[in-house]
């Protein structure tokens, strides 16, 4: 006999609603750090303190908001498996996300704090803001 286990975040009304409050809160956060040191590389804002002093300022922000915004939805995406994996937005979601994460703490952050050319900088942080805008675009065309 097989034995189901229920979603306590199914039966209460307020879990899905609390959890996207973190999730969408925790994107904010980390994509808004990020697109600071972007921003900053490519000439606009913050123009007095150097990108790399900006990345460690950040770090802790960057990695702690990220963490809340991954559980979250993780938590988010166990309400209900099925529609997630047959959501396109989600399938595009997911790749980005994970290609965003791994360009931040790879390539990017090694290029900022040592502080590369000009041209190669600006390119990484056009990369950049576009790997985390699709996270952003497939994020919000989940629920549709």
């Amino acid at each position: 006999m097989l034995m189901q286990i229920e979603n306590p975040l199914i039966e209460s009304i307020y879990s899905f609603p609390i959890l996207e409050i973190f999730h969408i809160t925790g994107y904010a956060f980390a994509i808004g750090t990020v697109a600071l040191i972007d921003f900053r590389i490519l000439g606009f804002g913050l123009r007095k303190q150097a990108p790399a002093q900006l990345m460690q300022d950040l770090n802790l922000w960057t990695v702690w908001s990220l963490a809340v915004a991954v559980m979250s939805g993780m938590l988010l995406y166990s309400t209900d498996p099925d529609k997630y994996y047959e959501n396109w937005a989600f399938l595009l979601k997911l790749p980005c996300l994970i290609a965003a994460i791994v360009f931040h703490f790879t390539i990017f952050r090694k290029l900022v704090l040592k502080d590369a050319g000009t041209g190669v900088a600006k390119a990484l942080a056009c990369v950049s803001l576009a790997l985390w805008a699709s996270v952003v675009f497939g994020g919000t065309f989940i629920g549709i």
